[in-house]
């Protein structure tokens, strides 16, 4: 396996912009606003003061947000949680328009910035929002990024499959009856700040087990076609059969299932139903943070140790010779070995445990000088891969 170009790893936010992103004049309707959102969940749809037009969709075009603005001028946002929020309030759609509920001002990210996917998810981290516009020299719109959008560019396999499910998992799961109503459920996705419900059952032993899931995208796709939110019930309306993760699986697996099934979030489940999680976009954006490159890191060494301890043992087989990785590098050589003496195997160990050493110092230095050039946090950062690159190719050797 040959190295990594310098941040291959790293999602190229270039291709995470929606370039065509839903805007609106100010003037527009609730109401209209929200069946545009809803329409472009299969569909991208561009609405300026002159012109409407549809583009083909893909299946990255599943736009989540509304901008609203007035010739060039970018003006505020309306997000799928907003209108799950005005829902939950009985705010009067057709008698709004979006100046009246859009947030602003907003955060946004310029143009300059854009190589550097850190300084995006701190403003997502720090402002605790979603959608990220991005804008030129002059403040003109020229795009819009989302966690949808980077979760979907998603490449650092060794990051995600060296963090458990369990890891990033938030176990405060917000759960609702089959009777409950379309309106119920808005109301407390809003009241405890929550993108989804869990709809759930009781089984024979009284226990109550996840049957389906209602999310914000599914409230705003019922606004749009004007469902009577009062009567319909969870039953009617909820997404089922439900695909279940375990707690030990990866965040690897975790964003392959959500790739696979284009959905933002995952039901976790264990102990027959008895224990439930979830786990978002969100979570799996949180491996490019320092903090969780620590976690990384610790379950590699914990790993490596075990590896070791058996290699030591004197039952442990020998190694044929094709079985192993070709050389690439002088670095690589020397975590190539046939069978290990004591010596050798001392002396591998030293050697992975001065990376994982180096790694701790360098994840611990970013923390703590927070305001380093975004040349050398790429560095640092790049080094850290690097090191969990070759202990992820000691492990699979």
């Amino acid at each position: 396996m040959s190295l990594d170009t310098p941040l291959s790893w790293a999602p190229d936010l270039e291709k995470a912009i929606d370039r065509h992103p839903l805007t609106v004049p100010p003037t527009t309707s609730l109401t209209e606003a929200i069946a545009l959102i809803g329409q472009a969940h299969s569909h991208l749809c561009v609405l300026t003061d002159e012109l409407s037009y549809l583009a083909p969709p893909t299946e990255e075009m599943r736009a989540s947000c509304l901008l609203v603005v007035q010739g060039q001028e970018l003006l505020g946002i309306l997000t799928e949680r907003d209108v799950v929020r005005l829902t939950a309030q009985g705010i009067n759609l057709t008698e709004t328009t979006v100046a009246d509920v859009m947030v602003h001002p907003l955060i946004a990210l310029p143009q300059q910035s854009v190589q550097d996917i850190f300084a995006a998810l701190f403003l997502f981290r720090r402002y605790r929002i979603r959608h990220l516009p991005i804008v030129d020299d002059q403040g003109h719109l020229i795009g819009v990024i989302s966690h949808e959008s980077i979760r979907q560019i998603l490449r650092p396999a060794n990051l995600l499959r060296f963090r458990r499910v369990s890891d990033v998992m938030t176990t405060q799961v917000v759960q609702a009856p089959l009777t409950a109503t379309v309106l119920q459920l808005a109301q407390l996705m809003t009241e405890h700040r929550v993108s989804c419900v869990v709809i759930t059952q009781r089984d024979s032993e009284d226990n109550d087990c996840p049957v389906g899931i209602v999310t914000e995208r599914d409230i705003v796709q019922f606004q749009a076609v004007q469902i009577d939110l009062h009567k319909t019930k969870a039953q009617i309306v909820m997404s089922t059969p439900l695909f279940l993760l375990s707690p030990e699986d990866s965040l690897w697996t975790a964003h392959q299932e959500m790739q696979k099934r284009r959905v933002g979030r995952l039901v976790v489940s264990w102990n027959w139903g008895q224990g439930l999680g979830i786990v978002t976009q969100t979570s799996l954006l949180r491996v490019f943070d320092p903090m969780e490159m620590y976690g990384v890191i610790e379950n590699l060494q914990q790993t490596i140790q075990q590896l070791e301890s058996e290699r030591s043992s004197p039952s442990y087989p020998s190694a044929p010779h094709d079985s192993l990785p070709p050389q690439s590098s002088s670095t690589d050589s020397l975590l190539q070995r046939t069978t290990p003496s004591h010596n050798e195997i001392a002396g591998d160990r030293k050697f992975l445990f001065t990376l994982i050493d180096n790694a701790y110092k360098n994840v611990k230095y970013m923390l703590a000088n927070l305001g380093i050039s975004v040349e050398q946090r790429r560095s640092l950062l790049q080094s850290v891969l690097w090191t969990i690159e070759q202990l992820n190719r000691e492990i699979s050797s």
